[in-house]
């Protein structure tokens, strides 16, 4: 195929298909994507036709957690030059001009598009495919020696730097982690290097509890309230995004504790024990996306800081697209599911760089 990608046409049914050559605007490089990190609402497309209230109308590329090189530079000057390796910030904020939101959070801007996302008619494009035409304000050169695999983890990674951001500062403060899927295990990590005195995580699978263990984390099984209630965590972020989740966090938190709501809850009506948040005067905080953090965790990637050993557990041909959607739809066999575009940087093949 000339431009393999990854197409979600409706529920279950994924396409591996030629989507042509990309046609840039001024503004807009082409990037030779990498890899590409298979992400919840990429599985929710898939296996349902819809992520929440993003509900397929047209076939769409999936994919918003990648990295690449620049092959071709921008026309109008912007941007990075043509070789240089790029992680892909995939937010355009905008507003609708009749709903206010905060100028210095632009994930709250209410009308925003983000990359291979249906919220929107016509949908946005993702960036599952060889070459992809990206707008130049969305790329962030990659700093020399980060492993492109390593790169693309940028996005998930601000969403979780972004929630543990919205606890406030973490230093000497015990962490909770309730859900330790991609999302769970890299807040882990960033509250790990926030300085939390300790941290622990819950799931229902031993592998990801596991995953999180071998960087200095205490697991739980989800199953066990009796454990999980005896805590008294002073930050509890909630990111298994489920009912039992979002309980098992209330009741976690110490007296006067903080809980960050970050795994999506379904939509409409959802059973919380609001009594237990009262009495205990718990801060209940929303986190949604990330803003401005982006450059931030690209450094802490390159840097090590930001220890992610571990959490990418597979790394697929895109071709075998299907089954790594499969592979990554479950979490007692995968943690973060890559594929595999097969893009070459500075003349090495990045699948044979080493992973921390």
């Amino acid at each position: 195929m000339e431009n393999l990608a990854v197409v979600a046409h409706a529920a279950n049914d994924l396409r591996i298909e030629d989507v042509g050559a990309p046609a840039p605007a001024a503004d807009e490089a082409i990037v030779d994507i990498a890899f590409g990190g298979i992400c919840g609402s990429d599985l929710h497309y898939w296996m349902h036709g819809a992520a929440g209230a993003s509900v397929l109308r047209a076939p769409m590329t999936l994919g918003h957690e990648v990295s690449g090189v620049v092959s071709v530079p921008a026309a109008d000057g912007s941007g990075p030059a043509e070789g240089t390796p790029v992680a892909v910030h995939p937010l355009t904020p905008q507003g609708d001009g009749r709903t206010p939101w905060p100028a210095d959070r632009p994930n709250l801007a209410p009308a925003s598009t983000y990359l291979g996302s249906a919220m929107h008619v016509p949908h946005t494009q993702g960036a599952f495919a060889r070459r992809v035409a990206v707008p130049t304000r969305m790329l962030h050169a990659v700093p020399d020696g980060l492993d492109l695999r390593i790169a693309a983890l940028a996005e998930p990674a601000a969403v979780a730097w972004h929630a543990v951001a919205r606890a406030g500062d973490v230093r000497g403060r015990s962490v909770a982690v309730i859900g330790a899927g991609p999302i769970g295990q890299l807040v882990a990590a960033v509250a790990q290097r926030a300085g939390a005195s300790s941290i622990t995580v819950t799931d229902l699978h031993p592998q990801p509890r596991a995953i999180a263990e071998a960087r200095g984390a205490v697991g739980i099984d989800a199953r066990d309230a009796e454990a999980i209630a005896a805590l008294h965590a002073d930050v509890v972020v909630e990111s298994s995004g489920t009912v039992p989740g979002l309980a098992a966090a209330i009741s976690a938190a110490v007296r006067g504790g903080t809980v960050v709501l970050l795994g999506l809850q379904r939509a409409g009506e959802v059973a919380v024990p609001m009594a237990t948040a009262i009495t205990r005067e718990l801060s209940l905080i929303g986190s949604f996306r990330f803003g401005t953090e982006f450059g931030e965790v690209i450094a802490a990637l390159a840097d090590g800081t930001l220890d992610v050993s571990g959490i990418i557990s597979h790394v697929e041909p895109a071709h075998d697209a299907l089954d790594a959607f499969a592979l990554a739809a479950d979490p007692s066999r995968s943690c973060k599911v890559l594929l595999d575009f097969g893009v070459e940087a500075d003349g090495a093949d990045a699948r044979d760089q080493s992973l921390r």
